[in-house]
């Protein structure tokens, strides 16, 4: 893994100064034009770096110092001689340069030692146009070797940049350029993608909120003058858009529609399609501030957004943009800003997608009359100049007769004809795929797109149904498409039946299936599909998501999100469907076609890991979806949703924690405690809101993962305070005046607080640190304190005698007995000196009884001495309470 690593690490180096040096040579003048046949050639060689470790890459930097005249063409045939430290010769090549007259070469030493490298040029004529003014001239230039290169491979590898690690603190946008590894928790969503699948974020793992934004008039209505019985009313809650009238960017049902997107860490929302004028709002998903609203055009909707990774010969970068289409008209917008940027007019019919660097496409496929034909949006700027300068503030014509328009005709080209159907997925660079499936077959069909051999058919293929599907007159669906054109499959359902197929993405044939049959509730519409990490995952009506191995059928495991109260009427299951899957996560989430008042409460969000179907956390009653608006979507690690029961915007994930700590301002004495104490806070920008400071005027405690959902519920919806909440640990270190550390744990309570009593041992001052390291809810927040102890004062008790420790010390002061006896002990002795008084006799007589006045005086000593103990122990006892 390391050595993949340093490759990569070294490819990417590579890159940057193959690109560096190519555009400094771009500086160095063109050979004269004049009238002359043959020139100098002056080739070069570099190594970068150099020394370097043994099996560690090397840029070789490989060419002649005359540049070419257009960006098309390059020298031809050179070599690299390479004696290595044994003086074994071999050679690197032939090898192309660009336009600037050099390349870049790759290059592994496997030898501790010195190498000698030398670039050798042969003779070769071009034809170089002036820049200018004058004709083409052909030019020979005469063959010729560069000087030697000694390259220095030592046994140590060299330092290469460490990198950066992941956020460990909250973190906000911008990010520098320079944190590359932040780009694998930074995504977008620019559109409804493919299977939901939204690489490039840090899945949440806790329902923990950052902030809330009322989107409109929301939550339970009330009583009102005039009304009904409330509960013969049914408590109706405000209007939620749903049943054809869904708010939240509306409704979106298919990829690639309209809906709430973000790109680069900001968030663009409306509350829904029938609000006008339609206000679009751009809000910083981090930290919710509001940036500007917009109504863009004649109250047009956002199509999608875009983040177009722009790579010429002298420019390179990513714009990003809003869309706002109108039949054949596109506006790109700023997406930073909101303002206009360009236009492109006639775009031309067909299917739309994305390309590898986020380039728009579209793909006109004529099965009639065996065509197709290929539009690509980034074409319409040069490799040569920089895209923005060439197309802002424009507006463009896809039609027109210019060099620009028919560039952005990537692809033309003929395909076999007798095809049926239509494009149901599009890979670029690899494939087209068509589907079909009635109640008799699946039939599909596969066209290349890799490069030399665009509309070849790759396949054609039908499969026979199964009889019982056009007996039992069953509806067929196309569910769902691996992400993966070559290794993936397709997946069809047999509705009332419950089951799936699996298909060939490579062959169209048949790979699995049925599966067995679901719960009987999933026949109904609103059982939806997705597949990624090579799971399929089925979840709908019947409020089950079932996963299924994409590749064989098999089946992996199912999940139900029990109803454990009795809302939903038709099932103990909440009808769920998947909202996307990120991070190795599944989100799922309740919404329901035409839900009627009151709403049943409840509603569960849940994340389940994708590979095993175990519950990572599991929101009941936070965030609602709706079935005919948008629902939850992700960047930049957070989820941004709308709550039906309420009408607000939700953003969740990791958020911001503050940790306090004080200890004794004065100091204390040796030999006595210490009482440590602090506090950890959530300090997300969701706590700043006028309504939580009311209510939290000391802060909103940090809590444990395990209790967020029920605890959020408390804190942004007013339910009641869970009784088991949970408090977060922190832990204690200790710095003494000798420079040792002293550590424990504690965990806060419900408020927060912490405390912990501790007895220094040495005089001097001392630091605390209380670190709260994190959780899945928050990120890191440590403070620190200090403390003084001076030497004791006291004489006679360095430390308070105890208690019992005063009473030994007075009855050992008793005269006859040094240790207080017991009142047998008293007995027996009194009866031992009473048999001493009498007579010898040779044997003993029987002991007369002891005399009543004897036993009654030694009792009474007894009783004497054992009362002034209780009262010393008592006098001491009220003195301390004093």
């Amino acid at each position: 893994m390391n050595n993949d690593k340093s490759k990569s690490k070294i490819s990417t180096i590579a890159l940057i100064l193959l690109l560096t040096l190519s555009a400094i040579l771009v500086a160095i003048p063109a050979a004269t034009a004049q009238a002359v046949q043959t020139s100098k050639s002056y080739p070069y060689i570099g190594a970068v770096p150099n020394p370097v470790g043994v099996n560690q890459p090397v840029l070789l930097h490989i060419g002649i110092t005359s540049r070419l005249t257009s960006v098309e063409m390059g020298w031809e045939g050179l070599t690299v001689t390479v004696t290595d430290p044994e003086g074994i010769e071999s050679t690197i090549g032939p090898i192309r340069t660009d336009a600037t007259g050099g390349t870049g070469q790759l290059f592994t030493p496997t030898k501790v030692g010195k190498y000698i490298l030398q670039t050798h040029f042969p003779t070769q004529t071009v034809t170089l146009a002036p820049f200018f003014f004058g004709s083409p001239y052909d030019i020979t230039y005469l063959a010729d070797s560069s000087e030697p290169l000694e390259l220095v491979v030592q046994a140590d590898a060299i330092a290469y940049y460490p990198g950066n690690s992941l956020p460990s603190e909250y973190w906000t946008r911008p990010i520098d350029a320079q944190l590359r590894e932040w780009s694998t928790i930074a995504g977008s969503w620019l559109y409804v993608p493919r299977n939901k699948f939204t690489p490039y974020n840090d899945g949440p793992e806790t329902a923990h909120i950052l902030w809330v934004e009322p989107l409109t008039t929301g939550g339970i209505a009330g009583g009102a003058l005039g009304t009904p019985d409330l509960e013969e009313l049914g408590y109706h809650g405000m209007e939620c858009g749903d049943a054809y009238e869904g708010k939240w960017g509306g409704r979106v049902r298919a990829w690639g529609a309209a809906g709430p997107i973000i790109t680069a860490g900001r968030l663009y929302y409306t509350s829904g399609p029938y609000d006008l004028p339609r206000v679009y709002h751009c809000v910083d998903i981090r930290t919710g501030e509001e940036l500007w609203t917009k109504t863009f055009l004649d109250n047009q909707s956002i199509t999608f957004g875009q983040l177009f990774y722009w790579d010429s010969y002298n420019y390179h970068g990513v714009f990003s943009y809003l869309w706002v289409n109108v039949g054949s008209t596109w506006n790109a917008f700023d997406a930073f800003t909101g303002e206009w940027m360009f236009t492109i007019e006639n775009v031309p019919s067909g299917t739309t997608r994305w390309g590898p660097k986020g380039e728009i496409y579209r793909l006109n496929v004529d099965l009639n009359n065996g065509w197709m034909a290929l539009w690509n949006m980034s074409a319409l700027g040069s490799m040569e100049g920089n895209w923005g300068s060439e197309v802002h503030l424009k507006t463009l014509d896809a039609a027109a007769n210019t060099t620009a328009a028919e560039r952005a005709w990537s692809l033309n080209v003929t395909i076999p004809t007798g095809l049926t159907g239509s494009v149901s997925e599009i890979y670029f660079g690899d494939r087209i795929i068509s589907v079909s499936a009635t109640t008799t077959e699946v039939s599909s069909w596969g066209l290349s797109l890799k490069p030399g051999q665009e509309g070849t058919l790759l396949f054609k293929e039908t499969w026979q149904a199964p009889a019982e599907w056009a007996a039992g007159n069953v509806t067929i669906n196309v569910v769902s498409y691996s992400p993966h054109g070559e290794d993936g499959v397709f997946v069809v359902f047999a509705r009332e039946l419950r089951e799936y197929y699996g298909f060939s993405m490579n062959t169209g044939k048949y790979l699995w299936g049925p599966t067995d049959p679901e719960h009987y509730l999933n026949t109904y519409v609103g059982t939806e599909s997705t597949i990624a990490y090579d799971v399929f995952i089925s979840a709908g009506v019947s409020g089950i998501a079932y996963a299924y191995n994409a590749t064989t059928g098999d089946f992996l495991w199912e999940y139900h999100a029990v109803d454990a109260y009795q809302e939903i009427l038709w099932a103990n299951s909440w009808w769920v469907k998947p909202m996307f899957v990120t991070d190795g996560k599944l989100y799922l989430a309740h919404m329901e076609h035409s839900s009627i008042d009151p709403k049943p409460r409840g509603a569960p969000f849940i994340c389940l890991d994708m590979i095993t179907g175990d519950e990572i956390w599991r929101a009941d009653g936070l965030f609602r979806q709706t079935y005919w608006g948008s629902n939850a979507i992700i960047g930049d690690s957070i989820i941004a949703t709308m709550d039906v029961y309420d009408q607000r915007v939700y953003a969740i994930g990791k958020g911001p924690s503050a940790t306090t700590v004080e200890a004794p301002l004065t100091a204390i004495t040796q030999g006595r405690s210490a009482t440590i104490r602090g506090k950890v806070t959530d300090v997300s920008p969701g706590t700043e809101d006028i309504k939580l400071k009311l209510r939290f005027p000391n802060g909103v405690p940090a809590v444990a993962d395990e209790s967020m959902s029920k605890w959020m519920l408390y804190v942004y919806k007013q339910f009641e305070c869970p009784a088991d909440v949970k408090g977060v640990e922190v832990f204690l270190k200790i710095l003494d005046p000798n420079g040792d550390w002293y550590s424990d744990i504690v965990t806060t309570d419900r408020n927060g607080v912490f405390s912990y009593m501790w007895a220094p041992a040495i005089v001097g001052e001392y630091h605390v640190t209380a670190m709260f390291e994190g959780s899945e809810s928050y990120f890191v927040s440590q403070a620190t304190t200090t403390f003084g102890v001076d030497e004791s004062t006291t004489a006679a008790y360095p430390v308070p005698p105890t208690a019992d420790e005063i009473a030994q010390k007075t009855v050992s002061q008793i005269p006859a007995y040094p240790d207080v006896p017991t009142a047998e002990e008293i007995a027996a002795d009194a009866a031992q000196r009473t048999i001493n008084m009498l007579p010898a006799y040779p044997e003993m007589p029987e002991i007369p009884e002891i005399p009543s006045y004897l036993t009654i005086d030694l009792v009474i000593i007894a009783a004497v001495a054992i009362a002034i103990i209780i009262g010393i122990v008592s006098y001491l006892a009220l003195k301390k309470q004093k």
